[in-house]
């Protein structure tokens, strides 16, 4: 097991450790995210613990499911108590960028609807300013070239996210831009800027959601709050 993930698989063995009985529990994507998923489903049958997951993408889902979790939606539970996800980039403030994995409109939906965000990441993903990370935008496929235009005209180097020779697609058939923002100083402006274009569904900044950040660092765990 490389470093990132020991940092990973022990950030997500502490946010599993605040999950109770009767909770609802949003479930994250991508790959620090699975190690908290694992963990659930250690916790679920080994140890009896009660609680229902609200997955953030079809992957995470199936996971899920393989592990015998509990699975509800927003048709029985519109409230979250703890949602465990991961991250691409945060900062000492705790902003983030996600969408790495393309999931970032359900998982902000989920992030919205939740009590507590917990947000699990190794090392390599704390910086002292936003922008290394491409910044990922979905967007409606019908209107791709109006918005690679005026993303153009903002200066921030549009580019379509690919699956090999094609277009990649999230969960709900749409399309991710990833953006250049290195430049960017105003993330809240830039956030409602770009959410003002017609058929930007989602933007991968995640301002204001975060209660906690659990990091990884060697054999030792750190948490920001």
């Amino acid at each position: 097991m490389s470093n990132s993930q020991v940092e990973k698989k022990l950030a997500a063995e502490k946010a599993v450790s605040f999950l109770k009985d009767g909770m609802v529990v949003g479930l994250g994507t991508g790959n620090t995210a699975e190690y908290a998923i694992k963990a659930i489903g250690e916790l679920v049958k080994k140890n009896g613990l009660r609680i229902k997951g609200i997955p953030t993408s079809e992957n995470s889902k199936k996971l899920a499911e393989t592990l015998g979790i509990p699975l509800t939606d927003f048709s029985k539970d519109t409230s979250i108590d703890i949602t465990i996800d991961g991250a691409d980039e945060f900062d000492p403030y705790l902003r983030l960028i996600k969408g790495g994995g393309g999931a970032l409109l359900r998982e902000k939906i989920v992030a919205s609807a939740t009590k507590k965000n917990i947000v699990i990441v190794d090392a390599s993903k704390k910086v002292n300013r936003l922008g290394k990370f491409l910044l990922p935008v979905e967007i409606i496929p019908f209107a791709k070239e109006l918005i690679i235009k005026k993303l153009e005209e903002l200066g921030l180097s549009p580019k379509i996210r690919m699956d090999k020779d094609r277009p990649f697609l999230t969960d709900e058939n749409n399309l991710i831009i990833d953006l250049n923002i290195i430049q960017q100083r105003n993330l809240e402006y830039l956030e409602k800027r770009l959410k003002s274009i017609p058929g930007i569904v989602e933007t991968g900044l995640f301002l204001s959601t975060t209660g906690m950040v659990i990091m990884g660092e060697g054999n030792e765990v750190k948490t920001f709050e």
